[in-house]
């Protein structure tokens, strides 16, 4: 069936291409904020322990209505470990690295997705796709507010 919302067949590719690039950091970020939450250690083990959670519990509710809003413009949401960690700019963890050293990475990551959410703002707002900018608005602060959360915890 024909999909005729305002948006050409190419803006849609265009727009769920960049939009399954942050799926995929998403869900890198989601795994990787999920295992330091498993083996985070140290004096600060509680308060980062609790904080990844939340990060971690945010961050799936996220992967849904992006991948939603993917098959919303008429194609399927990329999925699979690794077809989503060869889509994503964040590099998986392969290792156990020390607290302070698991909020950098994590800081990385968060800036990382909102380097690829602006990007995809771009082509989804010279499209006039309000839908998808709305979402990437919405990621972006979040992303950018969490990054910023866990900047805060590397100030001495």
């Amino acid at each position: 069936m024909d999909i005729d919302i305002g948006l050409s067949q190419e803006q849609r590719d265009t727009i769920a291409d960049g939009l399954s690039r942050l799926l995929a950091d998403t869900y890198v970020l989601y795994g990787k904020t999920h295992g330091f939450h498993w083996n985070v250690t140290g004096p600060m083990f509680n308060t980062l322990h609790l904080m990844f959670m939340e990060q971690y519990t945010e961050l799936w509710t996220a992967l849904d209505e992006i991948a939603e809003r993917i098959r919303a413009l008429g194609l399927m949401a990329p999925h699979g470990g690794s077809t989503l960690a060869g889509l994503s700019s964040i590099p998986e963890a392969d290792q156990h690295p020390p607290a302070l050293d698991m909020v950098r990475e994590l800081v990385a990551g968060h800036e990382a997705v909102a380097r690829t959410a602006r990007g995809v703002f771009a082509l989804a707002d010279a499209a006039d796709d309000q839908p998808s900018a709305d979402l990437l608005t919405q990621r972006l602060q979040v992303h950018e507010k969490t990054a910023w959360m866990l900047r805060s915890l590397l100030d001495s």
